[in-house]
């Protein structure tokens, strides 16, 4: 399951990739295509930005998991349930690293879709 996360990602951000570079080459008046370039190039640092926002809350969580990790060390005398408490722990980290993976394919495309309209602007 968490490789199809990984694909439908990758597919999702190409078919925007593509939308985007086949909506610029086709348009034949400058106006219009410098016109979608801006309009593409403030979603995508919207985009940008939120993205770069989930970075902040992931270092968050990473800095949770090495807490309970320092608290749940005394706590590991043989109770009940630590190895419960273990597996959401490692659960929560493989988590959070699959999600930081996704924000770098994100910040990828939206570098490349940044490239694509900066020169759909630029050529005439």
């Amino acid at each position: 399951m968490v490789f199809l996360s990984f694909v439908y990602r990758f597919v999702t951000n190409f078919a925007f990739l593509a939308m985007v570079y086949f909506s610029l080459n086709f348009m034949e008046k400058y106006p219009n295509r410098a016109m979608l370039a801006i309009l593409v190039l403030v979603y995508t640092g919207m985009r940008a930005a939120s993205t770069l926002r989930a970075f902040y809350f992931y270092q968050k969580i990473e800095k949770l998991e090495g807490e309970t990790r320092r608290l749940q060390a005394p706590i590991n005398d043989g109770s009940g349930g630590t190895n419960a408490r273990k597996q959401i722990v490692t659960d929560v980290a493989r988590l959070r690293r699959d999600g930081e993976l996704k924000s770098y394919m994100d910040l990828f495309f939206l570098a490349l879709i940044v490239l694509l309209c900066v020169a759909a602007i630029v050529r005439q």
